[in-house]
């Protein structure tokens, strides 16, 4: 239910955004974007780079010269939905249609984004095995997240779900402690945005 729902999202969302436009925004929303935590990031001309929940326009794009696996649930949906994504784009791109629970690698990478995504899952504590496992020692993760800021909204929220494309309620401190409890050393947590029920934070991680 919930894969349909992010389905139509993305279709209502980008109906009226010519494709190139679009994309050349979100290119450069995703530079502003990795520019906030730049310094944790050291990427080589070789580094392995891996995009988990990239849906059709994730930071993958933002990486033309890396080896880069982007993996999604929706990578074929997008494919016959939207003009805006076309994996012939990227070529340096090896794209999996998974989730991120059932992505399972053999290759490490050194850096592992997961942007707007671990909410999604529908096994959480097995979304994160998964993020650190397909991580090189010393790599880093790079991990956004909606948290609430209030406890009694976020006991509403999991009582009586009021977002069907985030199953997951919690609260910074909640999801910083199951970064430490997946094998990972927190660096550094940075605050995107504020409203009143969630903040929105980006955790960079080092993996242990």
């Amino acid at each position: 239910m919930a894969q349909f729902a992010e389905r139509r999202w993305w279709r209502n969302y980008l109906k009226k955004k010519e494709p190139r436009d679009y994309l050349l925004w979100k290119k450069q929303y995703w530079q502003d974007f990795h520019d906030k935590f730049r310094e944790h990031i050291d990427l080589q001309a070789n580094s392995k780079i891996a995009d988990l929940g990239c849906g059709p326009a994730g930071i993958f794009i933002l990486f033309p010269e890396h080896d880069v696996v982007a993996v999604d649930p929706l990578i074929e949906a997008y494919s016959n939905d939207l003009p805006h994504f076309n994996t012939e784009n990227y070529p340096k791109v090896k794209f999996v249609n998974s989730s991120i629970e059932d992505f399972q690698e053999s290759e490490k990478f050194d850096t592992v984004y997961c942007i707007n995504a671990i909410n999604h899952v529908r096994d959480l504590q097995l979304g994160y095995q998964r993020l650190v496992e397909c991580t090189k020692k010393g790599g880093k993760i790079i991990l956004s997240i909606d948290a609430h800021n209030h406890r009694f909204l976020k006991k509403i929220f999991q009582l009586l779900p009021g977002d069907i494309l985030h199953p997951h309620q919690y609260e910074l401190k909640e999801y910083e402690t199951f970064c430490k409890e997946a094998g990972c050393q927190i660096l550094e947590s940075l605050l995107l945005d504020e409203a009143f029920i969630f903040n929105y934070y980006v955790i960079v991680l080092e993996k242990l």
